[in-house]
């Protein structure tokens, strides 16, 4: 990776990362549920928006400097499957097996879907 390309990682991050805190807050305190909406709605956007960067890119819509800036950064940043696990492993933990197992399944066919649909909305590969 050269020291450009790096630096639009971190300045993606430093995006992405008080998104998906801000997000996550939010969306927590609005629903007021055991379910974590915040991981949930953050990794499904970024998922779309990878697949879009990724469709626009593919299609030299974009350059590569932003899809390194808005995919491998923001994204990456606003994404975390990390959380998911964790959030799932406490719903386990809470024996609420209905909604771990909703986290686990949608949260994967949902974020398989929107970036999906952000590639086919780009016009990738196409």
């Amino acid at each position: 990776m050269t020291t450009t390309a790096g630096l639009l990682v971190v300045l993606g991050a430093a995006v992405g990362a008080p998104t998906r805190y801000l997000a996550d807050r939010w969306l927590q305190s609005t629903h007021g549920t055991g379910f974590p909406w915040g991981t949930f709605t953050v990794n499904i956007v970024a998922s779309f928006v990878l697949g879009l960067i990724t469709g626009l890119a593919a299609s030299a819509i974009v350059s590569p400097a932003v899809a390194v800036l808005v995919g491998t950064g923001f994204c990456g940043a606003l994404s975390t499957w990390s959380t998911l696990g964790y959030e799932t492993v406490r719903l386990a933990e809470e024996r609420a097996w209905a909604l771990a197992t909703f986290n686990i399944v949608v949260s994967l066919f949902a974020g398989l879907g929107a970036a999906g649909l952000g590639f086919a909305v780009a016009g990738g590969a196409g």
